[in-house]
C-alpha cells in the first residue's frame, strides 16, 4: 500500500461527510484536514494539489467503481429498462455497500447542483466507458423518439437518480432506518424507463427544462 494512502482516505472521507452536510463551497481545505485529524493544515493541497483535486478525486471514487458493474450488467441488456438498470443499479449496490450513516449520495447531490464544479462533474461522468456505451444504447432504442425530446429526458437520469438517493440517505440517517437501496433502485429504474418511453406531446418544441437539466 502506498504509504500516502491512509492520509489521502482519510481527507477523502472528511471531504464528502464535510461537503454532504455543509455545502462545498461553505467548507474551507483547513477544515477538511482538521476533519481527518492531519495536523498539517495545507494537507489538502499536499495530497491532492488544491481543492480542485479534491473534488476529482471524490468524483472519481464513486465513478470508477461503477465502470466495471455497469458494463457487466449491460453485457445481458436487451431494452431500454435493462439499459436504466445497468446505470442505476450499482450506484444503488455502491451506496449499500458504504458504511452507515453515509454521505455519499448527499455529497454528489451537492456536487451536481454546485455551478462551480459542474463542469468537473460532467468531465468525470464522461470519462466512464460503460456509462458512455450504455447512453448510446438508450439513443438507438429510442430513435423513434424526437431526439431533442430525448436528449432533454435522458439529461434529467443522474439528477432524478442523484436527488433521490440524497433524499434516501438523509431520511435514513434521521430515523435510523435502513435505506433498501436495493428498492429504491428498482423503483427509479421503473420511473426513469417509464419517463423516457413516454409519449410526446409536443414533439420539437424547444426544452423548457433547459436551464435546469444542464
Amino acid at each position: 500500500m502506498n504509504p500516502a494512502e491512509p492520509a489521502r482516505t482519510a481527507l477523502l472521507d472528511a471531504a464528502e461527510r464535510l461537503f454532504a452536510l455543509a455545502g462545498i463551497a461553505q467548507v474551507s481545505d483547513r477544515r477538511v484536514a482538521d476533519e481527518a485529524g492531519n495536523t498539517n493544515h495545507s494537507a489538502v493541497r499536499y495530497y491532492f494539489g488544491g481543492r480542485d483535486g479534491l473534488l476529482r478525486a471524490l468524483l472519481l471514487r464513486h465513478t470508477t467503481e461503477l465502470d466495471a458493474p455497469r458494463a457487466a450488467m449491460f453485457a445481458y441488456s436487451d431494452s431500454v429498462l435493462g439499459d436504466i438498470r445497468s446505470l442505476v443499479m450499482p450506484t444503488m449496490t455502491v451506496l449499500d455497500q458504504l458504511p452507515r450513516p453515509s454521505w455519499r449520495a448527499r455529497f454528489l447531490s451537492q456536487a451536481l447542483n454546485d455551478p462551480g464544479i459542474r463542469a468537473l462533474v460532467a468531465e468525470t461522468t464522461d470519462a466512464a466507458s460503460a456509462t458512455m456505451l450504455i447512453r448510446q444504447s438508450l439513443c438507438a432504442r429510442l430513435e423513434h423518439l424526437d431526439r431533442a425530446v430525448v436528449t432533454a429526458r435522458a439529461s434529467l437520469i443522474t439528477r432524478i437518480m442523484v436527488t433521490a438517493a440524497a433524499e434516501v440517505e438523509t431520511r435514513a440517517e434521521r430515523d435510523g432506518q435502513d435505506p433498501r437501496w436495493a428498492s429504491v433502485g428498482d423503483f427509479l429504474c421503473d420511473a426513469i424507463a417509464g419517463m423516457l418511453l413516454a409519449p410526446i406531446t409536443r414533439p420539437g418544441d424547444p426544452n423548457p427544462l433547459t436551464a435546469v437539466a444542464t
